[in-house]
């Protein structure tokens, strides 16, 4: 992601076809991490599957046609976990106040890509702290994924950790799993994830072993998606607890959306407008049904394979909708084939560490807590309030209060405000 490309100039009709087959296919396994992850906060999955599929379709044709630029959206891993893990597991929501959290989150978000907040934030934000967010989420999946696979456990009395046990078939299997996607990974095979996914689940289902994470989805369930529409609970808007989560996850969609744009169409004028297409659709996706959708990573796929306007984000999105005919598949998808590509995928977030100026400790070290403490509390809102309240700590303790903006204060003070607030709650 770090070439600049030249966008919307010597296009090709098949290559830009081709670009986004290859796009699709490399992040088509949201498609079935997505509601596994969901269910967690109850949403049932064999839904959420057509709520992932639409709300990823719909995003993909608003860059199509408000940006015409190559970028797939997704719901987005990281900002599902939060969803999942932090608001309803930690914060006691239930997922219908979730949405709702997401849908003011989302409303936020879009208020801001049309104004010009978007450039104040942009410019008055450190990069070290977006690429701080950006590897915590990592570090946090990297985490989950581990438990997934049985790799980690609880280590009880003598430590926080202990490794899992490595004779039992899940754990042999997700080892594997994880193997042979690294190998497709790094090879660069199209939808090596896919692969991953589809080989273990196989020898899941030789071996026998219980699938735990499975749903049992078809298309005939398409009757009853009306279920998850519009399902969003604003009964506790304007409590403390509802302000402070719909505080974080904003700022989750505001800074990670602006780090991956910029990192897949680098100084593209296009990035205003897919900026705000992005927003449409974040907001948009809560009504669906699903956690909000962000720009997706894997997008740099069809980049590098000549993709340049929005004809490849349409292939994608075409793409999602004829996947709809192989969601009775997911039933026979384990745990174990899930994890390694949760594990992978929060890998490369945490490549952004390499973006920070590590010898500047100043700017390393807020981003450290924030990469530190989203994993080891569970809480992507927490990390991301020690991250912020340090950041203007370190710089004016260093007689830099030059370094510090305006805006970037009154952020550290709502930060700070939060935790306070979290802490009274």
């Amino acid at each position: 992601m770090k070439k600049q490309h030249s966008f919307n100039s010597n296009i090709n009709l098949q290559t830009e076809l081709i670009a986004g087959v290859t796009s699709f296919f490399a992040i088509s396994y949201i498609i079935v991490v997505n509601p596994l992850i969901l269910k967690d906060a109850g949403i049932p999955a064999s839904l959420s599957v057509f709520a992932t599929i639409f709300s990823s379709a719909l995003g993909c044709l608003l860059m199509y046609f408000i940006a015409d630029a190559p970028i797939i959206i997704t719901p987005g891993m990281g900002v599902n976990a939060f969803f999942t893990y932090t608001l309803v597991q930690s914060m006691g929501f239930t997922w219908q106040q979730a949405l709702a959290v997401c849908a003011v989150s989302g409303l936020v978000y879009l208020l801001i890509a049309f104004t010009p907040l978007s450039k104040v934030f942009a410019s008055a934000i450190p990069a070290s702290l977006k690429h701080g967010i950006t590897a915590g989420i990592g570090m946090f999946l990297v985490v989950l994924g581990l438990e997934k696979a049985q790799l980690i456990r609880s280590g009880g009395k003598q430590s926080l950790l202990a490794l899992g046990d490595l004779s039992s078939l899940p754990v042999l299997l997700a080892l594997f799993c994880l193997a042979l996607t690294l190998m497709l990974y790094l090879r660069k095979v199209p939808g090596g994830f896919v692969i991953g996914i589809v080989v273990t689940s196989v020898l899941a289902f030789l071996v026998h072993l219980d699938s735990r994470s499975g749903s049992n989805t078809s298309l005939s369930l398409l009757g009853s998606y009306g279920k998850l529409l519009f399902q969003g609970d604003f009964g506790g808007i304007f409590t403390v607890k509802f302000l402070a989560a719909v505080f974080s996850m904003t700022m989750i969609l505001v800074f990670e959306s602006m780090g991956l744009l910029q990192g897949l169409l680098g100084d593209s004028p296009n990035f205003q407008r897919a900026y705000q297409a992005s927003a449409i659709a974040a907001f948009c996706s809560s009504f669906m049904g699903t956690s909000p959708t962000v720009a997706a990573a894997e997008s740099a796929s069809g980049i590098e394979s000549g993709g340049r306007t929005g004809v490849t984000s349409l292939t994608a999105g075409i793409m999602f909708l004829i996947s709809l005919f192989l969601i009775p598949l997911l039933s026979y998808v384990p745990d174990a084939a899930i994890a390694p590509v949760i594990i992978i995928t929060g890998a490369l977030m945490m490549e952004q560490i390499g973006q920070i100026d590590l010898t500047d400790f100043s700017e390393w070290f807020p981003a450290f807590l924030i990469v530190v403490l989203i994993p080891l509390t569970g809480s992507i809102s927490s990390g991301l309030a020690f991250g912020f309240i340090a950041y203007p700590f370190a710089k004016f303790a260093a007689g830099r209060k030059s370094g510090v903006s305006r805006t970037m204060l009154v952020l550290s003070v709502l930060f700070l405000l939060q935790l306070i607030s979290s802490v009274l709650l």
